[in-house]
């Protein structure tokens, strides 16, 4: 009998870096949606096209607190609908049954959970990103986060909706198995669990961390799975406003993702794909093995 597997798209910020016209910004994948719109759904038809079962809203830089600092809330709801309709424009252009995810990234600045408002503050941030998506989204992905609070928060508020949640991890870059925030990996998923959350992913990791991370998940919780960056290293950001002072890793090419992904999927994983520097040819290379290996790529697990 086949095994399930549900197979994410892979990092929509890097893909728009490679083809824009502009230099990235703290808010360039935003802006682009109104200067260069093209792009984000090309972004996701290739990812669709690469066979992708779930596709993710382009909103990651599209919170309430980052707008505010750049004098664009009156756009919050804007960029919010634009987003909606490129994926939307997306999946009719390549008529394929593909769901749409919603995301819920970190509010402020990835990898620094130390700048996240306080609880109630990041709920009631969260609930507006919810009330934009909502009713056009399958399902929403809590990802990248970096701490308990805000992972609590993100799955509070996107729990509101009725869809389905997802709540994605980023861990430390050493062997600890420990969130961003230094907190551990199994006690922040406990704490989760006792929350009434129980879908977990891993990402925006390095691959070989992320190995560790699913091993703690697959004996502690029955959905799980991974999406990895291709990052070298993402210290440089936690200083930085963009991503171009990040570089990509030379050794993380479609066949040496795939071998880290088919290894999740093997320990149990229900859902693989990819993040930040992991393309369409990632994504179309470990579809591929997933179907040599005898998986079958869903949109949803029965």
């Amino acid at each position: 009998m086949q095994k399930e597997i549900i197979l994410l798209d892979g990092g929509m910020g890097q893909e728009l870096i490679k083809n824009s016209r502009s230099k990235p910004h703290p808010l360039w994948s935003t802006y682009v949606m109104s200067e260069e719109p093209e792009l984000v759904k090309k972004a996701h038809i290739d990812f669709i096209k690469a066979g992708a079962s779930v596709i993710t809203l382009n909103t990651y830089s599209t919170t309430p607190e980052r707008l505010e600092a750049n004098d664009l809330s009156d756009k919050f709801g804007f960029f919010h609908k634009k987003a909606i309709d490129l994926a939307m424009e997306a999946i009719e252009h390549t008529q394929k049954n593909v769901l749409i995810a919603g995301c819920l990234p970190p509010l402020v600045w990835s990898y620094r959970p130390d700048k996240a408002p306080d609880y109630e503050r990041c709920v009631d941030l969260y609930l507006q990103i919810v009330r934009e998506q909502e009713e056009d989204v399958d399902l929403f992905i809590c990802e990248t986060m970096a701490s308990l609070k805000e992972a609590k928060a993100a799955v509070s508020a996107a729990k509101t909706s009725g869809k389905p949640v997802w709540c994605g991890l980023t861990l430390e870059d050493n062997e600890n198995c420990e969130l961003r925030s230094g907190e551990k990996l199994l006690d922040s998923v406990i704490a989760l669990q006792s929350f009434g959350q129980e879908e977990f992913l891993l990402n925006c990791s390095f691959p070989e961390v992320i190995n560790k991370g699913i091993d703690i998940l697959s004996k502690n919780t029955n959905f799980f799975g991974g999406y990895a960056n291709g990052f070298t290293s993402i210290e440089p950001l936690k200083t930085a406003s963009n991503v171009s002072v990040l570089s990509a890793r030379t050794d993380l090419g479609p066949e040496e993702y795939s071998k880290y992904a088919l290894n999740w999927v093997n320990q149990g994983a229900s859902v693989v794909g990819g993040c930040c520097e992991i393309g369409p040819s990632h994504i179309k290379y470990l579809h591929d093995r997933l179907i040599e290996n005898d998986f079958e790529i869903v949109t949803s697990l029965g």
